[in-house]
């Protein structure tokens, strides 16, 4: 998981001041229209001399109409400058998660020749200055005389849309790199790309800027050896930022090793003198494997993994499971070892043969009578941890970024594959199947029982006519994109912030003490509490299967709490709350943390505010010692008034506002079970491996 909460200096140096805009705002300019960097061919067009005794009479200039639309308004874009135009539409964004999507493309080419039995090792290097280096021992690419564009294949490749060998032919049975936009959107989007090609008994290289080849493919040297070593720059102009994570890079190659049966995958980081760090992975026990990892913490429900691989319809279909004692549902889908983030067509197969299978053994063994209803699809995934994988020979990616399997035969394969594994795993493994039928019943009977509390939760509030919390504060807008509202804790903190706050457009919701830990807790349960149950209502959204974002009441909802201990642990336990059950509210980017200042250095009657201990020794300084300087510690948000609270931490021109932002789902899970859930063990060991790391303590 990573939410972008920085340290206090981060905080003030980097995250600029969230501004709310309201209907009063003033009208913004049109935003102007640019475009750099594009190649498009231009010629100046000649105008000739008119003969010496003609004379040249001007066409009189046309004036454009507005809202006029003719043939000059039609751009025709050449190679990759669509690329270049509009990179988003290819690698996702232009932000971090773009910047590694560059990495993930070369990867993927190394890996269809991984699958397709010619490599066996794979390296990721970073190099100083972030430039990218990989590499595999594949075939390497084609250097010869390409038979349509007369040119190099490899220039072909790494300069032309839609140029590949997966289109057709026998190159590559199956591949994640259909779309055959990769390497070339690589190359595209940066100032810098070398390819380095060893095949044939030589070693060939080309060099590239922008997408446009440098220099013409040239023999280097001699070689017994075949592979492509891919080095690239990415484009400054393009990305807001150029620094890659080792962190992410690890955790997708591990993903694709582990996706990789018996193909080494090593990563170097050579950015620090003297500081390499070398990883390197190698499984051969599959998703069976990745399962294993991704449940590692956690207490299984059953001791055998499920697994099962099969073709079916010619797709190749590897999937595993394992329950635990969470509540959460982890699943993780491929298709040709692609990362479905948004699963597809394989995750409905697989979610309908398990529904399916489990109903039918537990109708069978006796676990579920005659009057009971079967398990519903939410029942049988809860606590579970599944990954998916298929490899198909013509995969329908929905976008550039692959982030949903669009095959209609890839759900039939999965369904027939996992039936059929999982009835003979149900026979064989008698104990593990009463394990995991308990669990479906336990959630079950949880889901019949949330139902309820939901049921009397709006009940009660249509008998009220839905009436908001009475400790709630609302605002006087009911447009939810300027509205917003202050979560805080405690009566004091509350008062305040309702004498401080602009009533127009921000609520505030105090909460007494420490809320629900929901990590520990049901929906049932969770909705027994008043706290809970005044920001459900608050929220607008209702909860579980009633959820519904379009209903949410504030797109600003901010955790305001103390500069303490107290204050992050409930911080911690509303991230909490909002993660499992609000998640597409944390995904669309609606929660903020407050920000407000530790410290209030007074020198005459001049007052700054510190928000970090180095901020207040600067302020020091600056002042000099020979005035004499007062310094006020805020412990709490009831120890600063009105006025004060209005100009440091709610007024929209002053304030700074951290946006919460999760990642990578299944690391966010296995953080929030660490830090909140039952087991002791893991949380005393992450507060071991994360000590040092802690650059203050209040103790």
């Amino acid at each position: 998981m990573k939410l972008n909460i920085k340290s206090k200096d981060e905080e003030r140096k980097e995250v600029e001041p969230v501004k709310a805009e309201f209907a009063m705002a003033k009208k913004k300019e049109p935003a102007k229209k640019v475009v750099e960097n594009l190649s498009i061919d231009k010629k100046p067009t000649s105008i000739e001399k008119p003969e010496a005794k003609k004379e040249f009479k001007a066409e009189p200039k046309k004036t454009r109409k507005e809202g006029e639309y003719t043939a000059k308004d039609i751009y025709v874009l050449k190679g990759l400058e669509p690329v270049r135009l509009r990179p988003g539409m290819y690698i996702g964004s232009t932000g971090i998660d773009g910047l590694h999507h560059l990495i993930w493309e070369v990867v993927d080419n190394c890996l269809d020749e991984a699958m397709a039995g010619y490599a066996k090792n794979i390296e990721v290097v970073l190099l100083p200055n972030n430039r990218v280096k990989i590499s595999d021992d594949g075939r390497g690419i084609p250097v010869e005389k390409h038979p349509d564009t007369k040119k190099s294949t490899l220039e072909t490749v790494l300069t032309t849309l839609h140029a590949g060998g997966k289109f057709g032919g026998e190159a590559y049975k199956v591949s994640g790199g259909l779309h055959g936009v990769g390497i070339s959107v690589v190359c595209a989007l940066s100032t810098y790309m070398l390819a380095h090609v060893e095949r044939d008994g030589g070693a060939y290289e080309q060099e590239y800027f922008r997408g446009a080849p440098k220099t013409a493919v040239k023999k280097v040297g001699d070689s017994k050896k075949t592979g492509t070593i891919q080095t690239f720059d990415a484009d400054p102009t393009i990305f807001s930022e150029i620094k890659y994570d080792p962190k992410r890079i690890l955790n997708h190659l591990r993903q694709q090793a582990y996706l990789t049966k018996a193909v080494k995958i090593s990563f170097r980081d050579e950015r620090i003198k003297n500081q390499e760090a070398i990883y390197t992975f190698y499984f051969e026990g599959g998703v069976g494997s990745y399962v294993k990892y991704l449940v590692l913490g956690n207490t299984p429900r059953h001791s055998n993994i499920f697994s099962v691989a099969s073709t079916k319809d010619n797709i190749f279909v590897e999937t595993a499971f394992q329950y635990t004692q969470e509540m959460e549902c982890t699943e993780e889908s491929f298709a040709n070892n692609i990362y479905t983030v948004e699963g597809g067509t394989h995750i409905s197969g697989f979610r309908t043969a398990l529904t399916r299978s489990l109903n039918d053994y537990a109708r069978r063994e006796g676990f579920l009578k005659e009057k009971d209803e079967n398990f519903s699809g939410d029942d049988v995934r809860e606590g579970l941890t599944a990954v998916v994988s298929v490899k198909i020979r013509t995969p329908q990616f929905e976008g550039q970024t692959k982030a949903k399997l669009g095959n209609p035969e890839a759900k039939n394969a999965v369904e027939v594959a996992v039936a059929e594994g999982l009835s003979d795993y149900l026979e064989r493994y008698p104990s593990d199947a009463k394990s995991i039928i308990e669990n479906c019943l336990l959630a079950t009977k949880a889901r019949l029982a949330a139902k309820a509390a939901r049921q009397t939760v709006l009940r009660k509030g249509a008998l009220e006519g839905l009436a908001l919390p009475g400790k709630l504060a609302d605002c006087l807008s009911r447009k939810p994109e300027e509205s917003e509202i202050y979560i805080v804790e405690g009566d004091s903190a509350g008062g305040s912030s309702k004498m401080a706050r602009d009533r127009r457009f921000q609520a505030i919701l105090p909460l007494r003490g420490k809320i629900l830990n929901v990590e520990r807790a049901r929906l049932d349960k969770m909705l027994a509490s008043k706290e809970i149950k005044a920001l459900v209502i608050a929220m607008g959204t209702g909860i579980g299967e009633d959820f519904d974002i379009e209903k949410l009441r504030y797109h600003r909802i901010v955790i305001m709490t103390d500069a303490d201990v107290d204050g992050a642990h409930i911080r911690t336990l509303l991230l909490t709350f909002f993660y499992r059950y609000f998640k597409p509210v944390v995904e669309a980017g609606h929660i903020y943390i407050a920000q407000p200042p530790l410290y209030k250095v007074q020198s005459g009657k001049t007052a700054q505010y510190a928000y970090s201990d180095d901020q207040k020794d600067k302020i020091i300084k600056e002042i000099g010692k020979s005035v004499g300087v007062s310094i006020q510690r805020y412990k709490g948000l009831g120890e600063m008034n009105p006025e004060q609270l209005w100009d440091t931490t709610m007024n929209p021109e002053n304030r700074t506002l951290l946006q919460v932002a999760v990642e990578e789902a299944h690391l966010a899970d296995k953080t929030f079970d660490i830090l909140m859930g039952e087991e002791v063990e893991p949380r005393k060991k992450f507060i071991q491996t994360h000590a040092k790391s802690v650059k203050s303590l209040d103790i």
